[in-house]
């Protein structure tokens, strides 16, 4: 399998994308479709921090709570490799130091867990240039 980049995470040729979850997709029928991914030998999931916000009735973070919630019931966090992005949910727009921490601590209690495998910029913010500051977000 491939891995990403220079990193140590070998990840399945295709990634399963979460941006259906708690939108088209609810709860059970989410869960059914990565259960199928991960049967296959799928192990890369793919969301973001403001899926499915659009929705009626939704704030944004439902598909990273339906995958927390899964990956709690299978207790197979440590197989899965979650990519999630930031910068357009709706209480943590854009790519500031601040915004960023507290949207991935956001993203981290949605998940059920302590570390994001990949995390990144679902948008460019104009205010915030990619790549300046090399210090720890912590």
């Amino acid at each position: 399998m491939p891995t990403v980049g220079h990193s140590d995470l070998t990840i399945f040729p295709i990634a399963l994308g979460g941006n259906t979850f708690g939108w088209t997709s609810n709860e059970t029928e989410s869960r059914a479709v990565l259960d199928a991914f991960t049967e296959q030998g799928g192990n890369f999931v793919d969301t973001a921090d403001s899926y499915s916000a659009w929705a009626e009735g939704n704030t944004g973070g439902e598909s990273e709570t339906i995958i927390g919630d899964w990956m709690a019931r299978r207790s197979n966090r440590s197989q899965v490799i979650i990519g999630t992005k930031v910068s357009q949910h709706p209480g943590f727009p854009g790519l500031s130091r601040k915004n960023i921490v507290a949207a991935s601590e956001a993203s981290l209690r949605r998940l059920g867990s302590d570390y994001i495998d990949l995390y990144y910029a679902h948008f460019d913010d104009e205010t915030t240039p990619l790549g300046g500051d090399r210090r720890s977000l912590r």
